[in-house]
Formats: structure tokens, C-alpha cells, sequence
């Protein structure tokens, strides 16, 4: 059975299309083409009969129960707002966690329950652009939604009933922990990128070395899962950065399983909204060889990663 991009098909659908609301492959978040509440305002699909029509049974933050006459065949996307929310405003470009319930419009049996228990569904990016900012539109967390769905040729129509359940940071926001004695220092600036300093005189470790140095309190990662993340990697040597999804502008998220042995480890046994520091030798990074600036071979790296969210794949419902 299928259900609509930001509900979750597979594992890969999920990470793919919650945080680009399309088909894109990539995993990076979308640049969104407004800043200001009001895009997102304009974005917000309206109301009609199908929607309209729609009972709710439940409170927002817990899975909904929903009754309507069947079938329903919206002709475009209708949504009703059945709670406004009174929590913090939210606006274009922040990352949100949510969940739902779907149903199938034809006979209104429930399809999937999703998005409710940790680890089922990764933050995504609110954009004007994206089928969950035309679900949610503006508003506040605590917002819940009935969003009627027409038929198209890959799905059936549906209705979902949506809650908005609250913003999510892009840098971790775990409580402080104190690295271990010869660790590379780090400095936070004002929006949570990390400075990293490799300590002066000091051999690099022979095994990797990892070290939580802010300690959330949310899901733990597993292997395999989907992990939403900031990152600031530098070369032991000199270093310099390589790579950072802070210079980029966006959290990216992949499976644990698609890194280097040594920066799988930081993340597997984690919890989200904890900040890693990871020093990785060559044997468990880019592999052994002479160090120059062309690559990573040779090198040992230093990586300072922000946990933000984490999806099991196992959440993900069957199609």
C-alpha cells in the first residue's frame, strides 16, 4: 500500500522525501524560497467538503482516530485545521517533528500510525515548497490537521490526520560533557558550528577514539538506522577542515551504515541531541598510504558531529 512522500515508504523514501518533499534522491535539506511566516501562510492548502467532513477522535500528540463517509474523492489537496496549537510559533526553513494517521478514502480504513514513538520519523525542513508546509502552512506547535489527498497515478486517495509535535535545533542541545585528557579541543560559535584545535605535540591514536561531549536525552541510533546530522571534520595534521555541513547550510541524513568504519561508530549507541567527538586513524577512515592534500588516505581525521534526529528503518510501513 502506498502512501503519500512524507509519510514514509521504505527507508531510503523516508529520509529522501521528508526532507526534500519530492523524489530527489538527495538527502540534504531544501534551501526554502521564503524566510517569513507569511510564505508559509500562502502555502497552506484550504479547506473543502472531503476535509471538512472528516471526525477526529483523540488528542493532539497521541494517534487520532477518524470517521468519515466513503468514499471520498477530493479534486486537489484540502486541509482542516482542527487545532490551531498554542506552542511556539514555527516559520519557513526550521525543522519540525511530526506525526500521523493515514487512511484510505475509499473504504476509511487506517493505512499506517507513524511518527508518535522515538525514532519512527526524522525531523523535516518546513518549506513553502514541500507537501508538509502546504499541509501545515503557519502556525504553532501543537497543531493538528486533516489533509485529504486526491487520487493520482502512484496512490490512491487518502486522508491523513497530521500533528505538528515541535521545532527541532540544528546544532545539539545535550547537556555539556568534559572530553578526555589529550582529546582535540572545540569552540562553539554563537549558531553551534564547532572550531575544532588538534592538540599541539600529540601523536594521534593508533584506534579510533570517540567522545561524547554534549549528551541528549532522545532515541538512541542503531545500526542501519537514518540519522539527521552537523558535522565539522579536520585532518590531525594541520588541521584543516574538509568537510562541514555547516558550510554547506544544511543537516544532511544517511544510514550509520553508509560512513567509514570509525565515523559509524560515533554515531551507533547515541542519543539524539548529542554532540560526538571522533578521531578516526586511517585504518578506520580513508585507508593507509601517504598523507597529501588530494584526499583523506593516510590521514587521521577528527570529526565533531551533532545527533538531531534518527529514523529506524523498520518504521518505515509496508508498501
Amino acid at each position: 500500500m502506498r502512501l503519500r512522500p512524507f509519510a514514509a515508504l521504505s527507508a531510503v523514501a523516508v529520509t529522501a522525501l521528508l526532507l526534500t518533499g519530492c523524489g530527489s534522491s538527495d538527502t540534504a535539506a531544501p534551501t526554502p524560497t521564503g524566510s517569513a511566516a507569511a510564505d508559509l501562510c500562502d502555502a497552506a492548502a484550504k479547506p473543502g467538503e472531503a476535509s471538512d467532513s472528516v471526525k477526529v477522535d483523540g488528542t493532539v500528540g497521541s494517534p487520532s482516530t477518524a470517521t468519515f463517509s466513503t468514499p471520498l474523492e477530493p479534486k486537489e489537496l484540502q486541509v482542516t485545521v482542527l487545532d490551531e496549537g498554542d506552542g511556539p510559533a514555527v516559520e519557513a526553513g526550521e525543522f519540525v517533528s511530526y506525526a500521523m494517521t493515514a487512511y484510505s478514502a475509499e473504504d476509511g480504513k487506517e493505512l499506517a500510525t507513524i511518527g508518535y514513538e522515538p525514532g519512527q520519523f526524522l525531523p523535516s525542513q518546513l518549506s513553502p515548497d514541500t507537501v508538509l508546509g502546504q499541509v501545515f502552512g503557519c502556525g504553532h506547535v501543537g497543531k493538528r490537521v486533516v489533509a485529504a489527498f486526491p487520487a493520482s497515478d502512484t496512490a490512491q486517495a487518502e486522508v491523513y490526520v497530521l500533528d505538528l509535535l515541535g521545532t527541532v535545533p540544528t546544532a545539539a542541545w545535550g547537556e555539556p560533557q568534559a572530553a578526555p585528557a589529550g582529546f582535540p579541543t572545540v569552540e562553539l560559535a554563537e549558531n553551534g558550528a564547532p572550531k575544532i584545535t588538534i592538540p599541539e605535540g600529540e601523536e594521534p591514536p593508533t584506534q579510533t577514539e570517540v567522545a561524547t561531549i554534549k549528551k541528549g536525552d532522545g532515541y538512541t541510533v542503531q545500526k542501519g538506522d537514518y540519522a539527521l546530522i552537523q558535522y565539522t571534520g579536520v585532518r590531525w595534521s594541520n588541521g584543516e577542515t574538509f568537510d562541514s555541513t555547516w558550510d554547506k547550510g544544511s543537516p544532511i541524513a544517511y544510514p550509520t551504515t553508509n560512513y567509514v568504519q570509525g565515523f559509524q561508530k560515533a554515531l551507533e549507541g547515541q542519543t539524539v541531541g548529542s554532540q560526538v567527538l571522533v578521531v578516526i586513524p586511517p585504518a578506520e577512515g580513508y585507508g593507509e598510504g601517504k598523507i597529501n592534500e588530494a584526499d583523506l588516505k593516510g590521514e587521521t581525521i577528527v570529526f565533531v558531529v551533532d545527533i538531531l534526529g534518527a529514523q529506524t528503518p523498520a518504521a518505515a510501513p509496508a508498501q
